[in-house]
């Protein structure tokens, strides 16, 4: 439904084109007051002349565009949309184009080159989230059934507004006047307002055309009514005593009217809201249930694209409230029009913006308790397909009400359709899911299931039925943890949360399966080395080295893995290598020694340490070495240094790949021989106390510099003096580990000892 959305209307006009030169200029001058029908004339007639270009073609493009001719739009999109002077806006109708003419493949290839031209549009964003949009859509049961009507002529007819038994749509089917006045969009007859009655099965039947005091020279539309029927809003072309009032570029906005009505359904009192403007348009009213605030669609400035769904409130002395923009939920960069709100609070709107079958599709948002709007969901088939679906009206009951469509199996332009609600629109969100056994997959009916909330409070329970089934409901926005039970089986704990789902999912799934416990098991806890907290994503490969056999686990966020032995009896032996492994962390492997002396679970963590150290880029992250003194001119092990390098012997006895060279330096004081000679016996001493003490001792070896690399300038050899105090001399004097080797390709080791290892 393009012509009569937000962006307005010019009026009909004859321009008198005398030279062939000039048909560039004139169209343009059409084009830019949007009236498409002449400017597209004229556009065509200049195809293949001299002036003729890509943008030329992208303007009769985009012409035919909003007239909804989208086979001519598709066609001269086509033939320019690979130039260089082609612009966002002609790919992402061309894109539009083709899904309008049901080319979904076409439409979504030039809709990745649209994200490629402009990624931050939201209506790109949301495409490259959801590729697969067309097949969700598809895939979801209908709300809706849908009927044709009689009421439909080859012209224009939609809406479907109720007011007690009444009924009125809009139309520009042919009517008894002297002056027929013609529209520039499209070069159609402008619309008025029907009045109709509601018949059987949904029938829009005795129509008449409702007044002339009501439908003025140019376009009257969408409208609503009060509860009580005595009051109406609704949407005109902007006109003052008769006259059309334009903008400063011509055009003929649309405004919101306010009338009241009689016992003999007279429309009076007429009165403009205060939310209108010459400079841009106002329409599509609907009223919330409790009639506090009235929703309609604008293309006023400071919204997101288009046309966008705001929403006033009116207040008890008449007056208006502030305007609201209902947000980028909502509206996007595109069009977001034909409001409509039911008794039971679910908005409807139409919008070319989110993602959807093709033109204009049916939204329907779910509101909040306090008012606002949570959940947005395309309507699906049938009410949407590839052309304009628009305008989707519930009558008071909330279960039928009509829809309208420009689809190819109407009778004419736009035609308006029944439709009745199959099934309710609101979010019902459940859990459900099977409980088995984890081995053999046998069902397990009559387990124990609760569902426990983020407080930790059991809120439901249940026994899994006949087949093994269960079910919950769930709220919105809460995480929970659902618990299966069996007598002689191991709990299944999971985790579910109904935040940020996508649009459309209400039923989560999440089987259970329990594993048979035996009597025995293996049970690890893996922690942080630094601070004691489970780590979950550790890959444990566990090697029973009695059999061979080879499993892997990988821990959940409570950082465990549970065995069960269903191989062993009591006073078997059992020996089991573990290998811990995640990313950011030293790997480490473990073995296990045990005799099953007793029934249950044995904990490895409490006879090993399971703790696994974080990655480091120096050895001084992992371990705190304070200086290594020696004895003055000597070079055998003091207490107090022991005492360090049993910190380097703990690390390489935990990591039997870490490799590690030590270096000792001695400040500038004696000859550099002597100092050589010293720095490297204390360098060897100390790496020979390290050898001792670990496997395989070659992974260390010490070497001496003596004062060749000294840190500062405390020289003082031959005839240097050094007035540097003991402490800046102390400084020279020291020992480094430089790693060489972890074993582990993930880890970078930052060498922060000068360069005594180069």
């Amino acid at each position: 439904m393009k012509n009569f959305i937000l962006t307005a209307f010019v009026l009909f006009a004859v321009f008198t084109i005398n030279a062939q030169s000039g048909k560039l200029k004139k169209a343009d001058k059409f084009y830019s007051k949007i009236a498409y029908h002449q400017a597209a004339e004229l556009y065509k007639e200049l195809i293949g002349s001299e002036v003729d270009s890509p943008k030329l073609k992208a303007k009769l493009a985009d012409c035919y565009f909003q007239m909804g001719e989208t086979e001519l739009s598709e066609k001269y999109y086509s033939e320019m949309v690979n130039s260089d002077q082609v612009e966002n806006k002609d790919v992402y109708q061309y894109a539009q184009s083709l899904k309008e003419n049901k080319k979904y493949k076409e439409s979504d290839l030039w809709m990745k080159k649209y994200n490629e031209m402009n990624p931050t549009d939201g209506r790109s964003k949301e495409f490259i989230s959801n590729t697969n949009y067309v097949h969700k859509i598809h895939s979801q049961d209908p709300y809706f059934k849908v009927g044709k009507l009689s009421i439909n002529t080859p012209e224009t007819e939609f809406g479907g507004y109720p007011n007690g038994e009444k009924v009125y749509f809009v139309s520009n089917r042919e009517k008894k006047i002297a002056v027929q006045r013609y529209h520039s969009w499209n070069n159609k007859t402008f619309l008025d307002v029907y009045e109709a009655e509601i018949g059987a099965n949904n029938e829009i039947e005795n129509a008449v055309f409702h007044s002339k005091k009501t439908n003025k020279i140019y376009h009257e539309g969408p409208m609503c009514f009060s509860s009580d029927g005595a009051t109406v809003f609704f949407t005109r072309n902007n006109m003052s005593s008769g006259k059309a009032r334009k903008d400063d570029q011509g055009i003929q906005n649309l405004k919101i009217y306010k009338a009241t009505i009689d016992k003999d359904g007279n429309w009076n009192n007429e009165e403009e809201l205060s939310i209108n403007s010459t400079h841009y348009s106002v329409g599509h009213p609907t009223l919330s249930p409790d009639e506090k605030y009235l929703i309609f669609s604008s293309d006023m400035p400071g919204g997101f694209g288009g046309a966008d769904i705001y929403k006033v409130e009116l207040l008890e002395n008449g007056t208006l409230g502030q305007v609201q923009n209902l947000g980028n939920r909502i509206n996007t960069e595109g069009q977001e029009m034909f409001p409509w709100m039911s008794k039971d609070s679910v908005l409807f709107i139409s919008s070319d913006g989110h993602l959807g079958l093709g033109g204009l599709d049916v939204f329907a948002i779910i509101s909040n308790k306090n008012g606002s709007f949570k959940k947005m969901m395309n309507l699906g088939k049938p009410v949407n397909g590839p052309k304009d679906d628009f305008a989707l009206i519930l009558n008071s009951d909330s279960k039928t009400g009509y829809v309208s469509s420009n689809r190819s199996e109407g009778k004419g332009d736009d035609d308006i359709y029944s439709v009745t609600l199959l099934r309710p629109i609101r979010v019902n969100l459940s859990l459900k899911g099977l409980v088995a056994d984890s081995r053999t997959n046998e069902l397990l009916p009559n387990s124990f299931v609760e569902l426990v909330n983020e407080e930790g409070k059991v809120v439901a329970t249940t026994r899994s039925a006949n087949d093994a089934s269960y079910y919950f409901d769930l709220e919105e926005d809460k995480s929970y943890t659902v618990r299966a039970k069996k007598q002689d089986y191991f709990d299944d704990v999971r985790a579910v949360s109904t935040k940020n789902l996508e649009e459309n999912i209400e039923v989560l799934e999440q089987d259970l399966l329990l594993e048979k416990d035996p009597g025995l098991s293996l049970y690890a806890l893996i922690t942080d080395a630094k601070s004691g907290l489970p780590l979950d994503s550790v890959k444990i490969t566990l090697v029973d080295n009695m059999t061979g056999v080879v499993e892997e686990y990988t821990t959940s966020t409570t950082g465990d893995m549970r065995k069960a032995l269903m191989d062993k009896k009591l006073n078997d032996r059992g020996s089991y290598n573990l290998t811990l492994e995640r990313t950011g962390y030293f790997t480490k492997t473990v073995t296990y020694n045990t005799e099953f002396d007793h029934e249950g679970q044995y904990d490895v963590h409490s006879n090993l340490n399971l703790s696994l150290d974080p990655e480091v880029k120096d050895l001084s992250e992992m371990i705190e070495i304070n200086p290594i003194n020696f004895d003055l001119n000597k070079y055998n092990i003091r207490k107090d240094a022991a005492i360090e390098l049993d910190k380097i012997v703990e690390v390489m006895n935990q990591y039997p790949d870490l490799v590690i060279e030590l270096g000792a330096h001695t400040d500038c004081r004696a000859s550099k021989a002597y100092n050589r000679k010293l720095s490297d016996r204390r360098a060897k001493a100390s790496a020979k106390y390290i050898k001792a003490r670990i496997t395989n001792p070659e992974r260390i070896y010490g070497k001496g510099y003596g004062e060749s690399q000294l840190i500062n300038d405390c020289e003082c050899e031959g005839s240097v003096k050094s007035d540097c105090s003991e402490e800046e001399h102390a400084k020279n004097r020291r020992t480094e580990f430089k790693v060489i080797s972890t074993g582990n390709d993930n880890l970078k080791v930052k060498n922060n000892s000068t360069n005594s290892f180069e």
